[in-house]
C-alpha cells in the first residue's frame, strides 16, 4: 500500500478532533435527558434500527468497500458533530427568524440539519475525492451520517417521550412505546433518506466534467434533502390529511425510489467496471481472463471460496487483495476513460498495477492451475 497523502491525514485528523470535541456536550445532553435507567432504555431502543440500516448500506457497498475508518467517521460525525451543530444553530435560527416551536421544526430544522449532515460529504468531496467514485459512494456515506444523527436524536426523543416533556407523548411506557414505533420501526430510514439526496448530488459532481454541474449537483441534492425533510416534519405537526397519508404517499415511495437508484447504481458500476477493465486488459495492465472473477459478485465469492479451499486463510486473503486492487484500478481507469481522472491518477494507477502484479502469481481462479507454494 502507498503512503497516506497529507490531505487524507488532514481530513482524518480534523474530523476526529471535531467528533471528539462535539461528543462531550452531546453525551452530557444524553445523560441529562432523563433518569439513568430511562436513558439506558432509550439508548437500547434507539439502537434497534442501527444495525439493520448499517448492514443495508454495507450490502450496497460491496464492489469497492469504502475504508472502514471513513465509514466510522461518517457515523460519528452524524451522531456528534452534526447533532451538536444542529442543536446550536437551530436555537440561533429560531432567534434570528423569530420562528418558534412547530414552525421552527418544519422550516429551520430541515435547513440546518441537512446542512450539518451534508457538510461531511462536502468535506469528503474537497479533501477525499479519491474515495468517491460515483452516486453509490455518495449514498453510502450519506446513509452512515444519517444513521448516526438519527441514533442520537431518537435517544433524546425516546427519553422525552418517557418523561412526558416537550409535549412529546403522554409520558411513561405508553409515550415511549408510541415514539419507538413511529421513529424506530416505521421511519428509521428518514434521516439516511434525506441526506442520501445530498449524497447523490455529490456523487454526480464527482463524475462530471462540467464545472457548473460540479457546483450545482451537490446544492441541488441538498435542496431536495431539505424539501423532503421539511415535508415530513410538517406532516407530523400540521397533518396534511394525516401523517399516514404523507408516509404512504411520500416516505415509502421515496425509500423505494432511493433503494432502486442504489441498486441501479450498483448494476451500472458492474457494467462500468467490465468496460474499464476490458480496456485496461488491452493495455496489458491485468489478464483479460480475470475480469469476470472480479466484476461479478457471485463469481467473486466463488473465487474466494476456491482460494480458501486450496490455500487456506492466506490464499483467501491474497484473492481478496487481488480482487480489491483490480476493482480500484477499474474505478480509476473508468474516470480516465470519462475524461475526469484525479490529479494523482498516474501514481494511484501505478500502485494498483504493482499490487496486481505482486499478488497474481500467488492466486488461481476456479479451473486454473493452483500455484505451488
Amino acid at each position: 500500500m502507498g503512503v497516506t497523502p497529507p490531505r487524507n491525514r488532514a481530513f482524518t485528523i480534523v474530523v476526529s478532533v471535531l467528533v471528539a470535541l462535539a461528543a462531550v456536550p452531546v453525551l452530557i445532553l444524553v445523560a441529562a435527558s432523563g433518569a439513568p435507567t430511562h436513558t439506558v432504555l432509550a439508548v437500547v431502543l434507539a439502537s434497534v434500527p442501527v444495525v439493520p440500516l448499517v448492514l443495508f448500506f454495507l450490502w450496497l457497498d460491496r464492489y469497492e468497500p469504502e475504508p472502514r475508518v471513513l465509514l466510522a467517521l461518517a457515523l460519528t460525525w452524524g451522531a456528534f458533530v452534526a447533532c451538536f451543530a444542529a442543536i446550536v444553530l437551530e436555537g440561533v435560527g429560531g432567534v434570528v427568524t423569530g420562528l418558534r416551536d412547530n414552525a421552527s421544526i418544519a422550516i429551520v430544522a430541515p435547513v440546518v440539519e441537512e446542512a450539518c449532515k451534508g457538510f461531511f460529504l462536502v468535506m469528503l468531496l474537497w479533501w477525499r475525492r479519491d474515495e468517491l467514485d460515483g452516486v453509490l459512494d455518495g449514498i453510502v456515506y450519506a446513509g452512515m451520517v444519517g444513521i448516526g444523527f438519527a441514533f442520537i436524536e431518537n435517544i433524546l426523543y425516546l427519553a422525552a417521550a418517557y418523561n412526558g416533556t416537550s409535549g412529546v407523548g403522554p409520558g411513561g411506557v405508553r409515550g415511549l412505546a408510541g415514539t419507538f414505533v413511529v421513529r424506530c420501526l416505521l421511519s428509521p430510514f428518514a434521516h439516511p433518506l434525506f441526506t442520501a439526496f445530498t449524497g447523490i448530488g455529490v456523487g454526480i459532481a464527482v463524475g462530471s466534467r462540467s464545472r457548473s454541474v460540479r457546483w450545482l449537483a451537490p446544492l441541488g441534492g441538498y435542496c431536495v434533502a431539505v424539501l423532503t425533510h421539511g415535508i415530513w416534519n410538517a406532516s407530523t405537526i400540521f397533518g396534511f390529511g394525516s401523517v399516514v397519508v404523507v408516509y404512504l404517499v411520500l416516505m415509502l415511495p421515496a425509500v423505494g425510489g432511493l433503494a432502486g437508484v442504489a441498486v441501479w447504481a450498483r448494476r451500472s458500476e458492474r457494467r462500468m467496471l467490465a468496460v474499464a477493465l476490458d480496456d485496461a486488459a488491452r493495455r496489458g495492465l491485468l489478464p483479460a481472463t480475470d475480469i469476470g472473477w472480479v466484476v461479478d459478485l457471485g463469481a467473486r465469492r466463488s473465487a474466494r471460496a476456491y482460494a480458501r479451499r486450496w490455500g487456506g486463510p492466506a490464499g483467501e486473503h491474497a484473492m481478496r487483495e487481488y480482487q480489491q486492487a483490480a476493482i480500484e484500478l477499474g474505478f480509476l481507469h473508468s474516470r480516465f476513460l470519462r475524461g475526469t481522472p484525479p490529479p494523482n491518477f498516474a501514481a494511484r494507477g501505478a500502485e494498483y498495477v504493482a499490487r496486481i502484479g505482486a499478488v497474481r502469481p500467488r492466486i488461481a481462479f476456479p479451473g486454473q492451475v493452483v500455484p505451488t507454494r
